[in-house]
């Protein structure tokens, strides 16, 4: 089956997402894209670009497969002579409706742009399938449509929700775990090691999780920290304050400059802890849970779906004052804990590349 993969954001994990599927699906996969960079623009513009890119193919794709940063019925309704009859099925990595908007975004009207959400449900609505990466993605999507649509004045198409959930499901992020085991190592750490490795945004909380360390820290409690993730132009400046007032405990700041060297310090810390306010599946969690870190995220989010559910009561929080008690707990015990990666292994491509195929093979046949 020859599949077309449009992706107008191949950068960071949505490349990873789309070379990945192109490697091991059995598939035929060609990758249409544009370059990872203003985000706001690709999910206006991206569209035009790539049904251009579409429109001068030689052989017609038995699927169209795009993602949630393309406007999906724009693209279709600018290919409509090409694409007529192929399946369509979108992928949503995330959707601009349930993201936490940032306090120095400069959209209009309270900060906020309702275009690039309505954006997302259009292109939902367009697809004859869609994909969520979690269970919780999904459930938050569906569930704030309702609110969303009822803010417009009239014709809301209420009922079209229904429409999207009667066709949508469930397909884990796959990610190439095993690129990780060359790099093993036990750790031989003295002090246990903290390890950070999200994007350097708002959204991830970073003040929250620096917090923590410096209440900890204030008390004695010995440990290291490792900072990784990919730096923007206006990361918070908590980061540079951590790396002040952590000293000589910050081992490692700033992104690793090559993949061994990042599987090399996720394998080298001991515990991955996390604040985050936003994550639709969480690839860098389940990254240091590969890698033996013993996790400590919130109980919300796509989290859950990561942590067994007899071993929740030790990995997550509710609250920072409780995240604080059970880091401290983990640090003074780091080295009797044991922490498998079984719950992790299916997200692997060679676990998860059959559930793959026999779905997108459903839209065709």
């Amino acid at each position: 089956m020859k599949i077309a993969l449009i992706e107008p954001f191949y950068s960071g994990s949505h490349k990873q997402w789309a070379d990945g599927l192109k490697k091991y699906s059995e598939h035929d996969i060609e990758l249409l894209t544009l370059q990872g960079r203003h985000w706001k623009w690709r999910m206006h513009g991206g569209a035009i670009s790539l049904a251009d890119q579409f429109n001068a193919l030689s052989d017609k794709p038995d699927l169209i497969l795009t993602t949630s940063m393309l406007d999906t019925a724009n693209f279709l309704a600018l290919t409509r002579k090409q694409s007529a009859g192929i399946p369509v099925a979108i992928y949503f990595h995330e959707n601009q409706i349930t993201y936490p908007w940032s306090a120095n975004d400069q959209d209009v009207e309270k900060k906020q742009d309702r275009h690039y959400g309505f954006i997302n449900y259009t292109s939902a609505l367009a697809a004859d399938h869609v994909f969520f990466n979690s269970k919780y993605h999904q459930t938050v999507f569906l569930e704030a449509l309702p609110r969303f649509l009822k803010r417009f004045p009239d014709h809301k198409g209420l009922e079209n929700i229904e429409k999207i959930r009667n066709k949508s499901s469930v397909l884990p992020l796959a990610l190439d775990l095993k690129a990780f085991d060359p790099y093993k190592q036990h750790s031989e750490n003295r002090v246990p090691v903290i390890v950070w490795n999200h994007r350097w945004e708002f959204d991830k909380a970073p003040r929250d999780f620096f917090t923590v360390l410096y209440e900890l820290d204030a008390e004695g409690v010995d440990f290291e920290v490792v900072v990784l993730g990919e730096q923007f132009r206006n990361s918070p400046p908590v980061f540079k304050e951590a790396k002040q007032k952590l000293g000589n405990k910050m081992i490692h700041f700033g992104y690793a400059a090559s993949f061994e060297d990042y599987a090399k310090w996720l394998w080298r810390s001991n515990i991955a802890f996390t604040t985050s306010n936003q994550d639709f599946f969480g690839g860098s969690v389940v990254e240091a849970i590969y890698c033996n870190c013993l996790p400590l995220l919130p109980r919300r989010l796509a989290y859950p779906e990561h942590i067994n559910n007899q071993d929740q009561d030790r990995h997550m929080f509710n609250t920072l004052p409780e995240a604080k008690e059970k880091l401290k707990h983990l640090l003074f015990h780091f080295k009797r804990t044991e922490q498998s990666n079984h719950c992790v292994v299916k997200y692997d491509w060679r676990k998860s590349v059959p559930f793959y195929n026999k779905e997108l093979e459903k839209i065709v046949f």
